[in-house]
């Protein structure tokens, strides 16, 4: 990067900032990217010039290979072994398998030593919508390395059942569920359900009751560990996790049709220390979302896409306080996702985000790379003004890299207009557009922080310093 001082005699009356995008050769990838900056108080000029190579072509082919394949966790030595089929499970994806899991489970979890319940291979189990109840005697490893398959789809879903979940772990401690399995959530069926909002007769727009299973719940569980095993068309979301302290998450291969509505890979809700590691999700919706009452959250090594991207929310729906903290999202990759990291709250929210780190991550052809919304809504009328808001606060946003679809900018900063976002810092980004050579400047709404480096594109719409005065949130509660 080279900074030019440039003088001008003409320059007095107002701040301009000019974007020039140039890439001076295609065959060498060599670009350069120029920004003037007019002082206000001064007769001069200041020209940024941002120059590099992209690689052997042009930008359009910025990008970083994927994760390698997650290699699916074997099973444990030194542990009783509960074979479905020794309590009756046929295995044929016809015959209902559901009562001989249950008998299976019930005798490794109450087994004095180390147990693990198998799910064979070569086999494909169809199990109704079941509760897996700890506490256990010991540890128990659920080990898949079948298939486990859903009833396929709503017309055949048992009457008198959840039809909200699935497979359900339920006060479990120190439990796995792992193997090189498949788990099948046979989702095609209900992805045609209204979930969100849609549009009626004449222009209005309907309610859609999101009538359809969470794939994988763990709720109110301690110790869990999820290593290897491939989940895929869940109806709603993949995994959920309610209520849960210690979650270890690994080598996770979770796949779904990017039009495939609300089948985010991971969500989390009143959630703590966990770990999401070296996993690749492509879906519908958001790869990992964070809910309310999540802290110590460390993300690593991800690559996720098609799909809406990381996102902490949506925080604050019909005015509920949420409090999310300590989260890290490092050393991954975001590809033709309508979203890279995203916070989303709705209006009228109260509670807290604070102490979240984006960091060393890379993006390929992304709507909209970093993004701040703090007016969410499903549907256009729907949410009024209002004055509270989840206050947002202390984001670190660095080495964030790669290509962007400059439909959108690539940085969207939407702050409430009451209750500002604060110490947003930004350092070593650069995102460039995936076509074309025109580059959108950043979009920002009372959104105060600093540069700590340069960025491309220059996000000078950043307020400096803090806010006169921040609105009373009852953040203490938090």
């Amino acid at each position: 990067m080279v900074l030019i001082n440039v003088t001008n005699d003409g320059l007095k009356g107002g701040v301009r900032c000019d974007v020039v995008f140039s890439q001076v050769s295609e065959d060498s990838g060599f670009w350069c990217l120029g920004l003037v900056k007019v002082q206000a108080a001064a007769d001069r000029a200041l020209l940024y010039v941002y120059c590099g190579t992209v690689g052997s072509r042009s930008l359009d082919h910025i990008s970083l290979a994927p994760s390698p394949a997650p290699e699916p966790a074997k099973m444990e030595s030194g542990s009783r072994v509960f074979d479905v089929r020794e309590f009756g499970s046929v295995g044929d994806g016809v015959t209902d398998d559901t009562q001989t899991f249950k008998m299976a489970w019930d005798a490794a979890c109450s087994n004095d030593e180390p147990s693990t319940l198998l799910v064979p291979k070569h086999y494909s189990f169809l199990i109704q919508s079941t509760i897996f109840t700890g506490s256990c005697r010991n540890r128990v490893v659920f080990q898949v390395e079948g298939t486990l398959m859903a009833p396929d789809g709503p017309s055949v879903w048992p009457k008198g059942m959840s039809r909200r979940q699935w497979l359900v772990f339920y006060r479990v401690n120190a439990m796995t569920l792992q193997g090189g399995g498949v788990i099948d959530g046979r989702g095609e069926k209900w992805w045609d359900l209204p979930c969100k909002p849609h549009k009626g007769p004449n222009g209005t727009t309907l309610a859609g009751p999101c009538d359809s299973p969470v794939a994988i719940r763990f709720f109110m569980s301690t110790n869990v560990s999820v290593k290897g095993v491939k989940v895929k068309n869940s109806p709603q979301f993949h995994f959920r996790f309610d209520g849960c302290n210690g979650v270890h998450i690994d080598s996770l291969n979770i796949k779904a049709p990017s039009q495939s509505p609300n089948t985010d890979g991971i969500h989390i809700e009143n959630t703590n220390d966990v770990t999401i590691y070296n996993s690749l999700i492509s879906n519908g919706d958001d790869c990992v979302s964070i809910g309310a009452g999540c802290y110590n959250v460390d993300i690593k090594n991800i690559t996720c896409g098609p799909s809406h991207g990381i996102s902490i929310g949506s925080l604050g729906m019909r005015n509920t306080r949420a409090c999310v903290s300590n989260i890290t999202v490092m050393d991954s990759f975001i590809r033709h996702s309508d979203n890279g990291v995203r916070i989303k709250t709705w209006q009228g929210g109260l509670g807290s985000v604070s102490k979240v780190r984006f960091s060393n991550i890379h993006m390929d052809n992304v709507r909209n790379p970093i993004m701040i919304d703090q007016y969410y809504c499903l549907a256009k009328g729907m949410c009024p003004n209002q004055t509270s808001a989840v206050r947002i606060s202390d984001i670190n946003y660095e080495k964030i890299t790669g290509t962007y679809d400059a439909r959108s900018p690539a940085m969207h900063l939407g702050c409430s207009s009451s209750v500002p976002c604060t110490n947003l810092t930004f350092s070593d980004v650069e995102l460039v557009p995936s076509q074309g050579q025109i580059m959108s400047s950043p979009f920002c709404w009372n959104a105060y922080g600093a540069l700590q480096t340069l960025t491309i594109p220059p996000v000078f719409c950043l307020l400096e310093g803090d806010p006169e005065s921040v609105p009373d949130t009852d953040i203490d509660q938090c």
